[in-house]
């Protein structure tokens, strides 16, 4: 899986409509309202490399209402929940 993050600048009248937007495509997990210079943050993942061309220029940034986006791509992920899931051995917690 390849992840990558979008950061979104929006119309500001225009987020929750933005959002609805983006998280309703293909390629999008999740979309986050933020704070500071952008308004969004959209967590983009495809299985092949490929495919963010079709998510990112080919539909997340034609969305009515973004005005720029800034895109960077993961190399590798780090999370308590993947941690978690490498060293489980698949027993019940103990109490």
């Amino acid at each position: 899986m390849h992840t990558a993050i979008v950061l979104v600048k929006t119309d500001v009248a225009r987020i929750r409509e933005v959002a609805e937007t983006i998280a309703a495509l293909d390629g999008v997990s999740e979309v986050y309202s933020i704070t500071g210079k952008y308004d969004l943050i959209a967590m983009i993942r495809v299985h092949r490399h490929e495919e963010f061309n079709d998510v990112i220029p080919g539909r997340l940034n034609k969305v009515p209402g973004i005005l720029e986006t800034e895109t960077h791509i993961a190399f590798e992920t780090y999370s308590k929940h993947d941690l978690d899931a490498a060293f489980s051995l698949g027993l019940p917690d103990a109490d």
